[in-house]
């Protein structure tokens, strides 16, 4: 097999497996169905991807890491606080509302084995950066803002931005909202979210 179709039939199993896992879970997943899926056979499968846990590990990244990296870089970027607060806040549910399955998905791979996945870098660079954390102290140290505990800011801004696209379903039922309608809902987010946050830290 030459190296285009071995590139064709390994992305053909990436895609084909990141449907199924989006949409029916990973766990309830096999490597059967994604083999029959793809057309491809499961000796061939094997091939490429030695277990479901290596091609799953392989999607989350390809998943996961560009975008984490886009945030990542907000975080560790010059910035003054507030326009980074809302930098981050904007970029962070833009991603979501292109892709809201992300997460379920990233919830549902951190719960089934939480002590491999917080070890890629995919979720390193998801997750909060030293150099917010050391801003936030200093802006803290100077008295431009209320004296914060880091971690719980980063934490309740996280929130803030996740919780409603995990429960995006009961909020469509709840306020009657089509699904361009739930989706305008999720971008007025943006401002309230922020708006939030300021008030928490300023004066």
């Amino acid at each position: 097999m030459d190296a285009s179709a071995a590139n064709s039939t390994r992305d053909k199993l990436i895609e084909t497996a990141k449907e199924l896992f989006l949409t029916k879970g990973v766990d309830r997943v096999g490597v059967r169905e994604i083999a029959t899926k793809a057309g491809i056979n499961l000796s061939l499968m094997n091939y490429y991807f030695r277990s479901k846990e290596m091609l799953f590990e392989a999607i989350f990244e390809m998943l996961i890491n560009e975008k984490a990296l886009v945030l990542k870089q907000i975080l560790d970027s010059d910035k003054p606080l507030e326009e980074k607060i809302r930098s981050y806040v904007y970029t962070y549910i833009d991603i979501l509302i292109e892709d809201p399955l992300l997460v379920s998905f990233v919830l549902s791979a951190i719960h089934r084995n939480n002590e491999k996945i917080v070890n890629l870098k995919a979720i390193y660079n998801l997750y909060n950066t030293d150099s917010f954390v050391a801003q936030l102290k200093r802006e803290a140290d100077l008295g431009r803002i209320k004296p914060i505990e880091p971690e719980q800011f980063y934490v309740s801004m996280i929130s803030l931005i996740l919780f409603p696209f995990s429960i995006k379903p009961l909020i469509a039922d709840r306020n009657r909202l089509d699904e361009r309608a739930a989706k305008l809902f999720l971008v007025e987010r943006k401002k309230t979210i922020y708006e939030m946050l300021i008030a928490s830290i300023r004066f």
